[in-house]
């Protein structure tokens, strides 16, 4: 840590030997008890030289190099803008509700631009394929359910 071991500790000093300790307890390195033991000690250390004490039969880890430390985290997709707050709630815009969501809008448009074709303005017929199928997503989705199609696995 520290060329003089006489220097006091910090509580960043403890802090660090206490995830290190960790680390080695993680990685078997420490039983339970040795692990317990000197993380008391740890936060009792009053100087570096009683810190690296603890760390001395222990191989260097680097705590920037952990295999959590290079995982990106908050990405959801790849378009790179953060999802709304609604879309954060437990299966609100899982990959099955937007698949539902698209099928929906293509079924809809095909519909509207066929009616759109065929030159009969007064019949709007395409809203009662667009109108019943949306109002039943909307409901499902509204109350938290899982979106049409998706199917659960049970145990026999």
């Amino acid at each position: 840590m520290a060329s003089d071991p006489r220097i006091r500790a910090s509580d960043a000093d403890r802090d660090r030997t206490a995830a290190l300790l960790r680390e080695h307890h993680a990685a078997g390195r420490l039983t339970a008890d040795e692990f317990q033991e000197r993380l008391d000690k740890a936060y009792a250390a009053k100087t570096l030289g009683e810190l690296d004490e603890l760390l001395a039969d222990l191989p260097a880890i680097d705590l920037y190099k952990l295999p959590d430390a290079g995982l990106q985290r908050g990405r959801q997709g790849g378009s790179g803008i953060p999802p709304l707050p609604w879309m954060m709630a437990p299966g609100r815009m899982s990959t099955a509700w937007r698949a539902a969501l698209g099928s929906w809008v293509s079924v809809s448009l095909i519909a509207f631009f066929v009616w759109l074709l065929a030159g009969h303005p007064d019949n709007l017929w395409f809203l009662w394929i667009a109108g019943p199928y949306g109002l039943i997503l909307l409901g499902r989705w509204a109350s938290g359910g899982d979106a049409p199609g998706r199917r659960r696995h049970r145990g026999h």
